[in-house]
């Protein structure tokens, strides 16, 4: 347990796995905080909160749940009353009712962003040139092709599914806003971390500030792991 007596349980998003969180991990652990990436499947929402629960338990006291993207839905669904607080990065939070896809889709997507369509296997890849046009574009070459490599695909079930009553209307949450997101519009970030009454930190960042602008995703968990031992 750390010095805090707080952990950190960090999920990915779609077309990612935990090596998106390297620079992350590593500057936590640094601070002295126990922190693990959760591996979730992709394979629907119910299996990646059940694998999120069971990569909690593996850390003892107080979790700081941390998700980009896609994940951010898979946070807001766990029932864990060990979760003190959640941080969203440039994360989707449904409300209850709404599903994934309710609010990737509410505004109109980027010009760059990709068409996405699910393959014979019923998988939808993210196009390997993407990773540079849209998802992480101020991440260097080297990066782009380490993530187009590692990325797993996300089912259609993952984004199709209703959520219920999500814990961030329990919780205190805090939210940064990507501006230059290409993948999920400013603007809906915006409307979801107001609806939640996140603590919000909006900078000139792309889709992937985790892996481009890491001090700035450190320094918003951090500040969610000292509110959460008060």
């Amino acid at each position: 347990m750390s010095a805090t007596g707080v952990s950190v349980v960090l999920a990915h998003g779609a077309w990612a796995d935990g090596t998106s969180w390297s620079k992350v991990i590593g500057a936590l652990q640094s601070q002295g905080i126990p922190v693990i990436a959760a591996p979730l499947p992709l394979t629907s929402l119910a299996d990646d909160v059940h694998a999120l629960d069971q990569a909690s338990e593996r850390l003892a006291g107080d979790i700081v749940l941390v998700g980009h993207a896609y994940a951010g839905a898979v946070i807001g669904a766990t029932r864990n009353e060990r979760v003190k607080s959640l941080v969203y990065v440039t994360a989707l939070a449904p409300a209850q009712g709404e599903t994934v896809a309710d609010v990737f889709y509410r505004a109109p997507a980027h010009a760059l962003a990709p068409k996405l369509a699910p393959d014979r296997h019923g998988l939808i890849w993210l196009p390997g040139e993407t990773f540079a046009s849209a998802f992480a574009q101020d991440a260097s070459h080297e990066e782009h092709a380490m993530l187009a490599a590692v990325q797993r695909p996300i089912s259609p079930a993952c984004i199709t599914s209703a959520v219920g009553r999500p814990l961030w209307e329990e919780r205190p949450s805090w939210y940064l806003i990507a501006e230059k997101d290409r993948m999920i519009a400013p603007a809906t970030q915006r409307f979801m971390a107001d609806r939640m009454r996140a603590q919000v930190r909006s900078y000139p960042v792309d889709h992937a500030p985790l892996v481009t602008a890491p001090a700035a995703v450190v320094n918003l968990i951090l500040e969610a792991v000292r509110n959460s031992n008060r």
